[in-house]
């Protein structure tokens, strides 16, 4: 099962119920997307747990939302000819940015000192 969100809604419908890691590549062969594939696959109950939804945006094509690429690149500032992975908090705001795969450990330890993240563990 894949962790890429089921539902084509837009982004902002995902605000306050998910958090969304944005895997942007210029297409499908990229070696990082690989990378970063592999790592969410290997975390996908902690993931899950976390309420992340994944968001891959491969050159003109997005997977996990309704959104156009270029609409997401735009509003999240992503390049379109590289890789870039950018962490957006329940709250609709990013909190990490990477231009290289981002390792379970960090997004394990930035979700988790999240504010909501807190408040929903008490």
């Amino acid at each position: 099962m894949s962790l890429i969100a089921a539902a084509p809604a837009a982004i902002a419908a995902l605000k306050w119920e998910k958090r969304v890691l944005l895997v942007n590549a210029a297409d499908a062969r990229d070696p990082l997307l690989d990378e970063q594939r592999r790592i969410i696959a290997a975390w996908k109950a902690n993931a899950d747990d976390r309420d992340l939804a994944v968001v891959e945006i491969l050159g003109n094509e997005v997977h996990g939302v309704s959104d156009t690429a270029a609409a997401l690149r735009r509003r999240y500032r992503l390049p379109a000819a590289g890789f870039a992975v950018v962490l957006i908090g329940k709250d609709g705001g990013a909190k990490l940015r990477e231009s290289r795969p981002i390792p379970a450990a960090t997004l394990q330890g930035t979700i988790d000192a999240m504010p909501m993240r807190r408040d929903g563990q008490r």
